[in-house]
C-alpha cells in the first residue's frame, strides 16, 4: 500500500491524522509522556503551529483506536537559515510497547517527508533508538534548541545529502500558524 494512502503493519494501519483524532492523540501523549511533555524545548517550536502539510500520522488498531502518533513540524535552522523538519512527539500507547508501532511510524514519517521533498529532519531523542532510522548528532553541533535541552540528544537525518552543511543557529518555528479560535461576543 502506498505510504500516502496508509500503511498496514501487523494489526495496525498507519494513516493521516484527522481532526477527529485530536482528543485521542492528546490522551495517548499524556499516558505515554506524562504531564511534563508540554514543558520541553521542542514544544516551544510546536506551540501555536500546525504540523507540516501532510506529515501528521496515527497508528490505528483493528477497532480504529489510536495506538500511536508522530508529527513533523516546519522549522528554520537559525536566523534566515535552511528549512528543515522537527519530528515529534513520537508516542505509542504504553500497553502496546515493543509491538513495532513506533518503528513503523518512524519509517512511514521519514518516507513521506522524503517523498514530499523535504531535505532534513531533526529531533530530540535517544540516539540508540533513532540511530536505526539514520539519525545522529554528526551534523547538529552548530545547531541549538530554544530553551533547555540535552545537546547530545539533538539528532538529525539528511534526506538530501549535504542538506545540513553550514547549518547553524537556534531552530525557529516556521510552520503554518493555528487559527485563533473566535470566542462568542458577550451580550
Amino acid at each position: 500500500m502506498s505510504p500516502s494512502r496508509g500503511e498496514i503493519t501487523g494489526a495496525f494501519a498507519i494513516v493521516a491524522e484527522t481532526a477527529a483524532d485530536i482528543a485521542s492523540r492528546e490522551a495517548l501523549l499524556d499516558r505515554a509522556m506524562g504531564p511534563k511533555r508540554r514543558k520541553k524545548s521542542s514544544e516551544k517550536l510546536r506551540r501555536g503551529r500546525r504540523p507540516s502539510e501532510g506529515l501528521a500520522f496515527v497508528a490505528r488498531d483493528a477497532s480504529g483506536t489510536v495506538a500511536g502518533t508522530v508529527r513533523l513540524w516546519d522549522v528554520v535552522l537559525g536566523e534566515g537559515g535552511k528549512a528543515a523538519l522537527l519530528l515529534g512527539p513520537l508516542a505509542v500507547d504504553p500497553a502496546l510497547k515493543n509491538a513495532g508501532i513506533g518503528s513503523a511510524l518512524m519509517h512511514h514519517a521519514v518516507a513521506e517527508a522524503a517523498r514530499l521533498g523535504h531535505a532534513a529532519i531533526l529531533l530530540v531523542g535517544d540516539a540508540p533508538y533513532y540511530k536505526r532510522f539514520g539519525f545522529s548528532a554528526a551534523k547538529t553541533g552548530p545547531l541549538a534548541m530554544p530553551g533547555p535541552y540535552e545537546r547530545h540528544r539533538l539528532l538529525a537525518l539528511e534526506l538530501v545529502e549535504g542538506a545540513l552543511d553550514g547549518a547553524q543557529g537556534t531552530l525557529k518555528a516556521a510552520g503554518r500558524k493555528l487559527k485563533a479560535q473566535r470566542l462568542p461576543l458577550a451580550a
